[in-house]
């Protein structure tokens, strides 16, 4: 049995992760389309801007920030699949924990908020980890699986539920939060020298957004920490497995061997590793023996055989190349490995991933 067969068996989330350009979105594509072959009904999240997971699964039309059902012939499964919209995601969270819709109005129709929501440095991050849990928790899926962005990235997405908690406790925020206890005596007294200071360098109207921005968000501290402990619990569940995709490139498996060793110093585990893109060896002969017969073959005048034999050893010394390679910087992991050869076509249906699938899960 593959190693993956065990994975989509147990699971109840699956992270795909790895450098760009790897075929990481497809490999997660095919991952949801055989857990739905199986009875599950599986949801398919990309978290990457770009079209690849619509592009993947034959969808002209792209992806949306709402689960998308597929029309798949699996059964009793069910195969789903969305792209984050990390604007609509962060307001979904704040009308959550809202304690009233008119609180909720006011945040969404800030400033700073729209500006937070659009273009913070680590809020796309922060909104995955918050679809994950949402998609976790939603009845309509037993299996959830990441499409995560390439690897720098996707360690933010794992860091994103205790970077939140860790603001939530910084001094600043405490402090932008103190007028909201104190009747706005501290902005009146104590800060001002520093608001001007801050005025100055930022703007004042910017200034004056992000204070009514926390002013408004009074109270709702307490479910974002406790939303945020629920993601980091929900990464590290028994439930949760990581999928490593790289391809035979060097500087993609460098990329795989740093990542994988990323996970591990902050306790996660490579469930399984996929290395797409190998070269085929064609048969079990080794490089010598084809060496050997294209010499005998050229001993007694047969060009074109002896070319054949030529080309063949050629090619079984870069896919030997490719496996010592691999193993020479992922066999640390422990993770057991499925190859996907090079394939004649691009991934761009649902027949091509279902064929993709055959290597997956053989």
């Amino acid at each position: 049995m593959s190693a993956l067969v065990e994975v989509v068996g147990r699971s109840s989330v699956v992270v795909c992760c790895g450098s760009g350009g790897v075929g990481k979105t497809t490999s997660a594509a095919a991952i949801g389309l055989e857990a739905a072959k199986a009875g599950r009904r599986a949801v398919v999240v990309t978290i990457d801007p770009a079209r690849r997971l619509a592009d993947a699964l034959g969808l002209p039309d792209g992806l949306t920030g709402e689960p998308q059902r597929l029309p798949v012939d699996t059964g009793e499964g069910e195969l789903w699949a969305m792209m984050l919209d990390a604007p609509a995601m962060f307001e979904r969270v704040v009308r959550a924990n809202a304690t009233d819709p008119e609180q909720a109005d006011r945040i969404v129709a800030n400033a700073f908020y729209r500006n937070m929501a659009t273009a913070l440095s680590g809020t796309q991050e922060y909104m995955a980890s918050e679809a994950l849990y949402e998609l976790h928790t939603d009845d309509r899926f037993d299996l959830v699986v990441v499409d995560t962005p390439p690897s720098r990235n996707a360690i933010e997405f794992l860091e994103a539920p205790g970077v939140l908690t860790r603001f939530l406790d910084h001094k600043a925020f405490k402090l932008m939060m103190m007028p909201t206890r104190t009747g706005l005596k501290v902005f009146s007294a104590a800060t001002q020298p520093l608001l001007r200071l801050i005025g100055k360098v930022v703007g004042s109207d910017v200034l004056s957004d992000a204070v009514a921005f926390f002013q408004t968000f009074a109270g709702m501290e307490v479910g974002f920490r406790e939303r945020a402990d629920a993601v980091a619990n929900l990464l590290r569940a028994a439930g949760t497995e990581f999928v490593l995709v790289t391809s035979p490139q060097h500087d993609a498996l460098a990329e795989a061997a740093w990542f994988a060793d990323q996970l591990a110093e902050r306790g996660y585990g490579v469930a399984t590793t996929i290395v797409n893109r190998m070269h085929p060896r064609f048969g079990d002969g080794s490089v010598s023996d084809a060496r050997t017969r294209a010499a005998k073959a050229a001993d007694t005048d047969r060009p074109e055989l002896a070319a054949i034999w030529s080309n063949l050893a050629e090619l079984r010394a870069v896919a030997d190349d490719e496996r010592a390679e691999v193993d020479a910087l992922l066999g640390h992991t422990g993770a057991p490995v499925v190859e996907v050869p090079l394939l004649p076509t691009d991934v761009h249906d649902l027949e091509s991933l279902d064929h993709l699938g055959r290597y997956l899960f053989p």
